[in-house]
C-alpha cells in the first residue's frame, strides 16, 4: 500500500485506493482492531522476534498475520514457514483455523499448491513451507522473512535453524519470527539469552494462555485449573522456560563440590569409562553431525563412612580408532589423589605425570558395542585390558534412573574451581550440563557423557556391593587395595 490516507479527508483518500489496496486495508484494520499489543509486530532493528507463549495464546495467528502482511507489502518477496512436520505446515500454519488461508483475502491469492505447501500471491510474493524434519531442504532456498512455528518441538532444531539462517539473505534486513511454547532446548535458551542483552538482536515477547481466554472454549479454560502449580502448567500455560538442569532426573544442585583448597581424598578404586561412537564415522544422515567419543574418570572414596564418587576427569572428542587408542593409553597412566591437584587442572601434562603421587586407574570400562569392541581388542594388544560393559535391554533413560539415587543422596562430587568459587571446574561443566539436561532420547544433541557416567557409577556401585541408602552399619565397604611385592618376580 503506497497511498497515504488523510484522516481529515477520509472519503477522498479511500476513493484513490484500488480494489486490491482496499482489500488489504480492510484486512489490516480488522487485525489491528482485535490484536493485543504483544501480538503486533514490534518496531526496531531486531533480527529475531521470539514469541514465547502458552497454549491458545494466539501464536499461530500472530505468525500468520505478520508473514502474510510482509508478503503483501513487499511484491516479489520470498517468505518461508518452518514447522515441526509437513503435516504441521499444511494443517496448522496454512490451512488451520488461524493459518495463512484464513488470514489472506482470497482475492490476493494467485495459487495454492497443497502438495508442496506453496502460496503465490497476485503481487508475485511466494510463501513456502518447509519441515524441520528435513534440514537439507533449506540448503538452497533464500528468504526475506521466515516464520518458525513451534521451534522448541523441532526434531533437528540446531541444524534446521543453521540452514535457515544461511538462506536468510534477501532484502535490506531479513527477519525471523519465532512462535513457540517454550521447552528448555539449547536453541531456545540461547535466543532468550540474546534477548536479555541491552543491544541484542532478539526481541522477546511473552504471554500466557489466559490472555486469550475470551476466544477459547470455557471448558478448556476450566480444565487448565488442574495444571496450576505444576511444572507442566508453568511451561504450557505461562510459557515459563523451566531450567532443564534443575528439572530433570539429576539436578545440577545435587552435585557436591570438593573444596578447591582441600587435597583430594585417598581413592579405593578408580574407573575410566568410555562411550565410543557406534562406528568410527558415525554420522546422522539428516544432521551430518557425528557422535563423539566421551570419557569420564571416577574415583571411589569414603566420606562420613559412606561410599562417594568424585569426578576426576572428563572429555569428549571426535577421534578415529588409531588416535583414540593413543589417547586412552596416555590417560590410562595418569595418577590421581594424594596432595597434588595438578592432574585436576590438566591430566595430559606430559612429563609432569611421572612426578605425581596418587593412584592410577584400576579398571577401564568400554561399552560392549560398535567401535568399543574394536577398541578393546586393540588395547589388549597393548597389554591394557578393558571390561566390556553390557547394559542389557536398559535404555539410556533407565540407566540414568538406576544411578540417580547416588546424586540425590549427595554421593557424587566435582572439584570446585579455583577461579570461580562455588562453581565446578570448567572442564567438568559439559558433563554436568549433559547429565542434568537429559530427559530421554532426543532431549539433547549429544548424550555420550550420560552413558560414560552411568556405566562407571553403576559398575562402581555393583562391584563394591554398596547400598548407599542403607544405615552405615549395614553397608559393606570394600577394603582399599594394597599393593604387595612378589618375591618370585624376576
Amino acid at each position: 500500500m503506497t497511498v497515504a490516507i488523510d484522516p481529515n479527508n477520509l472519503d477522498s483518500s479511500l476513493a484513490e485506493l484500488s480494489v486490491f489496496d482496499l482489500t488489504l486495508l480492510a484486512w489490516r484494520m480488522r487485525w489491528l482492531a482485535t490484536a493485543r499489543d504483544n501480538q503486533r509486530t514490534p518496531a526496531g532493528d531486531w533480527d529475531v522476534w521470539l514469541i514465547l507463549a502458552g497454549r491458545g495464546f494466539g501464536k499461530t495467528r500472530t505468525g500468520a498475520e505478520d508473514t502474510a502482511w510482509y508478503a503483501t507489502q513487499h511484491p516479489g518477496s520470498r517468505c518461508s514457514i518452518i514447522a515441526p512436520t509437513s503435516g504441521d505446515i499444511r494443517d496448522t500454519c496454512i490451512e488451520g483455523e488461524s493459518g495463512m488461508l484464513s488470514v489472506l483475502p482470497e482475492t490476493i491469492i494467485r495459487s495454492y499448491n497443497r502438495t508442496i505447501s506453496e502460496i503465490i500471491l497476485e503481487n508475485g510474493s511466494v510463501i513456502k513451507g518447509f519441515s524441520a524434519q528435513e534440514p537439507d531442504r533449506l540448503r538452497g532456498p533464500q528468504h526475506h522473512r521466515v516464520w518458525c512455528d513451534e521451534l522448541a518441538a523441532w526434531q533437528y532444531a540446531d541444524e534446521t535453524w543453521d540452514m535457515m539462517k544461511f538462506g536468510l539473505r534477501l532484502g535490506e534486513h531479513p527477519q525471523v519470527v519465532v512462535t513457540t511454547t517454550p521447552r528448555p532446548i539449547e536453541l531456545v535458551r540461547k535466543l532468550i539469552k540474546d534477548g536479555e542483552k541491552k543491544k541484542g538482536s532478539v526481541y522477546v515477547t511473552r504471554g500466557s494462555t489466559y490472555e486469550n481466554k475470551d476466544n477459547l472454549a470455557k471448558s478448556f479454560i476450566d480444565q487448565l485449573s488442574q495444571y496450576e502449580g505444576t511444572q507442566l502448567g508453568r511451561q504450557e500455560i505461562y510459557a515459563e522456560v523451566i531450567d532443564p538442569e534443575e528439572s530433570g532426573i539429576v539436578k545440577r544442585s545435587q552435585f557436591k563440590l570438593w573444596p578447591a583448597d582441600k587435597p583430594l581424598p585417598g581413592f579405593e578404586y578408580i574407573v575410566m569409562s568410555l562411550d565410543t561412537a557406534f562406528t568410527e564415522k558415525t554420522t546422522d544422515k539428516k544432521t551430518h553431525d557425528s557422535d563423539p567419543t566421551a570419557c569420564s574418570v571416577w574415583g571411589l572414596f569414603r566420606h562420613d563412612k559412606r561410599p562417594n564418587f568424585l569426578l576426576l576427569d572428563c572429555w569428549q572428542d571426535h577421534l578415529g580408532l588409531p588416535d583414540l587408542i593413543e589417547r586412552v593409553k596416555k590417560e590410562y597412566k595418569v595418577k590421581y589423589g594424594d596432595e597434588d591437584l595438578r592432574p585436576m587442572i590438566q591430566p595430559l601434562v606430559g612429563p609432569k605425570q611421572s612426578l605425581l603421587g596418587g593412584k592410577s586407574v584400576d579398571l577401564l570400562v568400554i561399552e560392549d558395542k560398535g567401535s568399543g569392541i574394536s577398541l578393546r581388542q586393540m588395547l589388549a594388544r597393548e597389554d591394557i585390558l578393558a571390561y566390556p560393559y553390557n547394559p542389557g535391554r536398559a535404555d539410556k533413560l533407565q540407566r540414568l534412573h538406576a544411578v540417580s539415587h547416588l546424586f540425590a543422596h549427595g554421593h557424587v562430587w566435582v572439584v570446585e574451581s579455583e577461579k570461580r568459587p562455588g562453581m565446578p571446574r570448567s572442564w567438568a561443566d559439559p558433563l554436568i550440563t549433559q547429565v542434568c539436561s537429559f530427559h530421554g532420547e532426543g532431549s539433547i544433541k549429544h548424550d555420550d557423557f550420560v552413558d560414560a557416567t552411568t556405566q562407571a557409577l553403576r559398575l562402581l556401585a555393583d562391584r563394591n556391593q554398596m547400598a548407599v541408602t542403607l544405615p552405615v552399619k549395614e553397608a559393606r565397604p570394600r577394603k582399599p587395595v594394597i599393593a604387595r611385592h612378589n618375591p618370585y618376580a624376576a
